[in-house]
């Protein structure tokens, strides 16, 4: 009889070292923003792999910082989260990089009681002789972990990392229906793809300062309805958003419009307005509502 696998593998390390792509590429589904500039993931994701024999529930986390205000605060609940319920903790570096920003994090995961695996990424940035020294030093420095250069971006080894990730599952029946590819509603990756175009084109404080939710989400047989509002913290900011006779927002909503039709497989009606939501990243009651606190 095939014994069932299944656990929680949760991915974590400084910002913008490449979480978020490892996952996508492991899921095989773009459910993490992916943009240049750091802290762009904000809650804990769960991209859910599925396979006769095993369950991978993997877990994208923000980068680890210290945080400067309430929505920081609670974007590092998220990141202890996935220490408390993992079965198999990623620690991902970049080739450059010394350690976690955070030492009472690095301590837990050398001395973690689960399996941990280092990533060292952006293997395609560097020299075969730092790629050597590397491996030594992470190796000195966490004895405890399965040490694996890769390259999520150029899909690199990530194979490898996979069949190691399948062989330290734990035996255990399934946490999520069979067909689930994520814990997250509809309506989430909708806020997440127009956020992520908010990244690529504004600068500055401006991609920090939004949040978006989606107000109505009305599916029907051809189309999917979709209205939702960007929340910025002052009018200023407003102005920014909408852009020169509402050029700016007009082109956010043109490529969200784009990637949502990708990911839902439809046709999409996107309707986006702008509102101002006076610091709302340091009022815990918004927070709550944006579900960054429990």
């Amino acid at each position: 009889m095939n014994t069932h696998k299944a656990g929680f593998v949760n991915i974590i390390g400084n910002p913008n070292v490449g979480k978020s792509t490892l996952m996508n590429v492991l899921v095989g589904e773009k459910l993490s923003i992916i943009t240049s500039k750091a802290q762009t993931t904000r809650h804990r994701i769960l991209g859910i792999v599925n396979d006769e024999n095993y369950q991978i529930v993997f877990s994208d986390t923000p980068g680890i910082i210290k945080p400067a205000y309430e929505l920081q605060e609670s974007m590092m609940d998220f990141v202890k989260s996935a220490f408390d319920d993992a079965d198999i903790l990623i620690y991902m570096v970049e080739i450059g990089e010394k350690e976690l920003k955070n030492e009472a994090f690095f301590n837990k995961i050398i001395n973690s009681k689960i399996p941990v695996i280092l990533l060292l990424n952006k293997i395609d940035k560097s020299t075969p002789e730092e790629v050597e020294n590397k491996i030594e030093y992470w190796t000195n420095k966490l004895p405890n972990a399965f040490v694996y250069v890769i390259s999520a971006l150029e899909n690199f080894n990530i194979e490898a990392v996979f069949n190691k990730i399948i062989e330290l599952l734990p035996q255990s029946p399934a946490f999520y229906p069979k067909d689930q590819l994520t814990d997250k509603p509809e309506r989430f990756f909708v806020n997440e793809t127009i956020r992520e175009k908010i990244l690529k084109h504004y600068k500055k404080e401006i991609p920090y300062s939004v949040e978006v939710e989606t107000e109505s989400f009305e599916e029907e047989d051809e189309i999917i309805r979709i209205r939702a509002v960007i929340m910025v913290e002052r009018d200023t900011q407003k102005g920014i958003i909408i852009g020169h006779k509402g050029s700016a927002i007009k082109r956010v909503g043109t490529e969200a419009r784009k990637d949502l039709q990708k990911f839902f497989d439809k046709k999409i009606f996107l309707d986006l307005y702008v509102k101002v939501n006076k610091n709302w990243r340091s009022d815990e009651r918004q927070l709550k509502r944006f579900g960054y606190k429990d």
